[in-house]
């Protein structure tokens, strides 16, 4: 065990510049841990682009409505509905239809792995198994495959 007087003596120029350094790495540690909860750069769209829809997908062969059973809520699994029609209004029936999304600014996906369970009819089709583990800005993307084409459609979702 060191003496009071060990430890009240001034640290060697070589010691402290390894305090230093070890306080320097604590701080580029901090930082850098800092930067990767805060985001990737990936800027937020406007508020114009979030919503339930309508959304035209990418190409404009659909346009999507959400339709959740109840309000989006973080860290709850969920059930919703979309509802599809073509580039001229008909409603679009048995199409294939498949779920992926995530957070852009944190860089993951969605914790679970949603899928359409069943077709209604009337261009409505149920997903289930949709979670979203935090609160924060989402992207819901679909991708609508019928005999007229593939297109995508992005939600942005803020909860």
């Amino acid at each position: 065990m060191k003496t009071l007087a060990e430890m009240l003596r001034r640290p060697s120029s070589g010691e402290s510049g390894f305090v230093v350094f070890g306080v320097l790495m604590a701080i580029a540690a901090l930082a850098g841990g800092h930067m990767l909860m805060m985001g990737n750069g990936t800027k937020r769209p406007p508020v114009s682009e979030f919503g339930l829809g309508p959304r035209t997908s990418s190409s404009g062969l659909y346009t999507a409505t959400l339709q959740p059973s109840e309000r989006l809520r973080p860290r709850k699994m969920q059930t919703l509905r979309v509802t599809l029609i073509d580039g001229q209004g008909a409603v679009v029936d048995n199409a294939s239809i498949t779920v992926d999304g995530g957070m852009p600014q944190h860089g993951h996906g969605l914790p679970t792995k949603p899928r359409v369970t069943e077709g209604l009819g009337g261009g409505a089709y149920e997903i289930e198994g949709v979670r979203f583990n935090m609160g924060g800005w989402w992207e819901f993307k679909l991708a609508i495959t019928t005999p007229a084409g593939t297109d995508r459609v992005t939600f942005n979702l803020a909860l």
